[in-house]
């Protein structure tokens, strides 16, 4: 009889039921030769673990990562450093999130895990064309 292998986890889709779901929304009036890159040096200063990345349409991107709750200062700071303009609930969001890090001191809150969802809308590749072509960005 063959000893009982402990099951191996699959990989999360969902996030863990300790971590914080985050859903911001930015926009930006630069075109994406500049946004992105500064983007992937921010996430990348902070330690975000980038799970997703899709085009939603011709002007917006989605971000979906996770990054722990104590970068969560300098994710927030490396996002407007890279050009983008966050939403007000955004902000408070955040904002929000760095008051209950500055206050639970504990080793636990500072490791959890914040899951975001991050959308990027593109203002300066608005135009007619984008507006009236529907699912043109699924073809």
């Amino acid at each position: 009889m063959h000893p009982r292998l402990p099951s191996i986890p699959a990989p999360r889709a969902e996030p863990a039921a300790d971590s914080r779901n985050l859903l911001l929304q930015s926009f930006s009036y630069e075109g994406r030769r500049v946004i992105l890159p500064a983007l992937a040096d921010a996430m990348t200063h902070c330690g975000c673990w980038l799970l997703e990345r899709k085009v939603v349409s011709l002007s917006q991107l989605e971000y979906i990562f996770e990054v722990q709750q104590r970068a969560v200062l300098d994710l927030y700071s490396g996002l407007i450093g890279a050009g983008l303009e966050l939403t007000r609930g955004s902000h408070l969001e955040l904002t929000g999130l760095c008051g209950l890090l500055k206050h639970d001191l504990t080793a636990a809150a500072r490791r959890r895990i914040v899951h975001v969802q991050l959308e990027i809308s593109f203002l300066e590749e608005l135009d007619l064309k984008s507006i009236l072509t529907p699912g043109a960005a699924l073809a």
